[in-house]
């Protein structure tokens, strides 16, 4: 791969045009998984059915697994023992001699088969390992996750060919560092603007490809790369390209907020001959490779989550034991004591969210898509409010770096960093923002399927006639079933004092169909751009499965140690302020300020309110190209 140093200006090409609504609408939908092989807790909590049996009781992982292990977990615990962290954030670099210990002890292929020289273990296992890492420094999970979860390991082993797993499967076992490069100038969440193609040779040999990647993280450190390119008008194609290749070239490494030791870059390829044997899945399969892919490789992410707010958890703790204000310590303060006492009940439902995805990922009988992404969208914002609450409580030595407060003798508890390190799970593997969104297009699926035609405009009048009549037919049958199931004692007793959540949760399954339906009458077409709406409706399916998983995991720990009733408390406490937050979340769909506050970014967006600007220095001179 050739390393170019960054110039301070470089010439901009000219952008293709960027594509419209409906071909960027058109892009996505033919990348969706469309059919549902396999039943899924919350795909049909959004219908209105309450399938606790599909999480219920809670999965339990393999003891094999778990044995098999064990040994490596031993030795990942031992190698982060002697890593600097500190210094790593503070120089921007891994040191070689932590990467060569990942890969002596097979850190770079968790979940490669054994067969292939791999780990072979479990999603679970490669969860708690990632997590173990991220406990302590989030610089290394950025390394380890990006080269496993969507780089060349994952998609190779779904998709690839006999011919291309016994080629490289054993490589990136021995620990080559792999990357995965979708993201354009323009292109990020919406991929039909992509720029980079991929041309047939004459001879049907090889593809050259050209252009350009931003953010690609490991993009100065992979031996592999997964590339996505324009094979045609409308389809987009993966290939695994070799970062040796002549053509691939690195422009510059690029630096940011947290994880300050990641090696992320702006790729650039020209011409680069890759042969058709490299083609991943087939010519215009890309981007669904990408989002299957990302059903199992987004799990890092809430895992990452769980740990982080751990060790936030630990480090408050003994803070608020230790600090003494106005003669007791400050964690017998109200203030303080509620934000630890939430940031207790939300670790516990943060954990239960993470390792039910994974546990469900390893059984393989459910499909996990939304699971994943819900686990995905709220641990990662519930996990960033108890990184803020860790440094408030904290106050200034929160504030302060490691280095300093060790420089002064107090122990180095590095808050200030792990806040930066976290602040992109939110934006990492599909924003909050974008998250909502694919969720919502999935909750609303089986809808569009019975009566997508009724609001299509581009339907004919006889294809709307068909379909009023199929529609009756359905909603004359699962609507009045919203209305008439049984959502209160005596069931779920089961539970004990945690049935009273289960009862709730089944109860709002249904008031959540019901009200995802009256916005599909309400709005109509309209529905995809009222996304204050949509996020509602997603964030309560979020609060509804976290509260499912507590108590289903609650109740399976105390039945494996019944002297510990710390589950119960923790996921009661947890369920009772989800509640709290649903019913908000409820009331909001009608009674709002959506159409107003829009109103409002348009008038700020046309300049409108710029007098609110005055009193501030002009911005510096922008990019090359940039607008003012």
């Amino acid at each position: 791969m050739t390393h170019t140093a960054p110039s301070p200006v470089r010439a901009t090409p000219t952008p293709a045009p960027l594509a419209t609504e409906s071909e960027a609408r058109e892009v996505a939908e033919a990348a969706r998984e469309t059919e549902w092989k396999a039943p899924s807790f919350v795909r049909q909590m959004f219908e209105g059915s309450f399938r606790l049996e599909l999480i219920h009781p809670y999965p339990q992982p393999d003891p094999e697994d778990l044995a098999r292990a064990a040994p490596f977990m031993d030795k990942l615990r031992t190698l982060m023992k002697d890593v600097d962290s500190d210094a790593i954030d503070r120089e921007g670099q891994v040191p070689p001699g932590v990467v060569e210990a990942l890969r002596q002890i097979g850190a770079f292929g968790i979940k490669i088969p054994r067969e292939f020289s791999g780990l072979g273990l479990s999603q679970l296992s490669y969860t708690r390992a990632i997590g173990l890492v991220t406990s302590q420094d989030g610089n290394l999970t950025a390394l380890l996750s990006a080269s496993q979860s969507i780089g060349v390991p994952v998609p190779l082993k779904l998709f690839g060919t006999p011919e291309q797993k016994a080629k490289y499967l054993p490589r990136l076992a021995r620990g080559a560092i792999s990357a995965f490069a979708l993201t354009e100038t323009n292109v990020g969440s919406d991929p039909a603007g992509l720029q980079t193609t991929a041309t047939l040779s004459e001879d049907g040999s090889h593809y050259l490809l050209s252009g350009e990647k931003l953010w690609c993280t490991n993009g100065t450190v992979a031996e592999l790369m997964v590339v996505m390119a324009r094979t045609g008008p409308k389809g987009i194609t993966a290939f695994i390209v070799e970062a040796d290749w002549p053509g691939v070239e690195v422009v510059q490494r690029l630096h940011f907020l947290g994880l300050r030791a990641i090696e992320n870059a702006v790729l650039r390829f020209t011409n680069v001959k890759v042969p058709v044997e490299n083609v991943l899945w087939g010519e215009g399969k890309g981007l669904k490779l990408a989002l299957i892919t990302l059903n199992t490789g987004r799990l890092t992410l809430p895992a990452s989550c769980v740990a982080g707010s751990k060790r936030c958890l630990e480090i408050s703790r003994r803070w608020a034991n230790e600090r003494i204000q106005w003669g007791q310590p400050i964690g017998k303060h109200e203030a303080i004591a509620q934000m630890i006492g939430q940031m207790a009940a939300d670790t516990f439902a943060m954990e239960a969210v993470s390792d039910l995805a994974s546990l469900l990922a390893d059984q393989g009988d459910t499909d996990i898509r939304l699971e994943a992404a819900m686990a995905k969208l709220w641990n990662s914002e519930v996990g960033w409010r108890i990184a803020d609450d860790t440094l408030q409580i904290k106050g200034g030595r929160g504030y302060e770096t490691a280095d300093s407060l060790r420089s002064r003798g107090e122990r180095p508890d590095p808050v200030e960093r792990i806040l930066r390190d976290f602040r992109i799970n939110r934006i990492f593997e599909g924003s909050t923002e974008i998250m909502r969104l694919f969720i919502a297009r999935e909750a609303v699926d089986t809808h569009l399927k019975v009566a997508g035609d009724l609001i299509n405009p581009k339907s004919s009048t006889g294809k709307k006639i068909r379909t009023l009549g199929r529609a009756a037919a359905f909603y004359g049958v699962w609507y009045p079933r919203l209305w008439l199931g049984w959502g209160r004692w005596p069931r779920y007793r089961e539970f004990g004092e945690l049935a009273p959540h289960l009862r709730f949760v089944e109860r709002s399954s249904r008031r959540l169909a019901r009200a995802l339906f009256h916005a599909m009458i309400r709005f109509g077409p309209s529905l995809e751009k009222r996304q204050a709406v949509l996020g509602r409706l997603v964030d309560i399916g979020a609060e509804l499965l976290a509260i499912s998983a507590s108590c289903s995991r609650a109740v399976s720990l105390v039945r494996s140690d019944p002297s510990n009733r710390g589950p119960i408390a923790l996921a009661d406490l947890f369920s009772r302020q989800a509640r709290r937050r649903i019913r908000t979340l409820f009331g909001g769909l009608r009674r709002n300020d959506d159409p107003r506050t829009y109103r409002t970014a348009q008038d700020v967006l046309a300049g409108t309110h710029r007098w609110l600007e005055e009193g501030i220095l002009p911005s510096p001179e922008e990019a090359p190209g940039g607008k003012t």
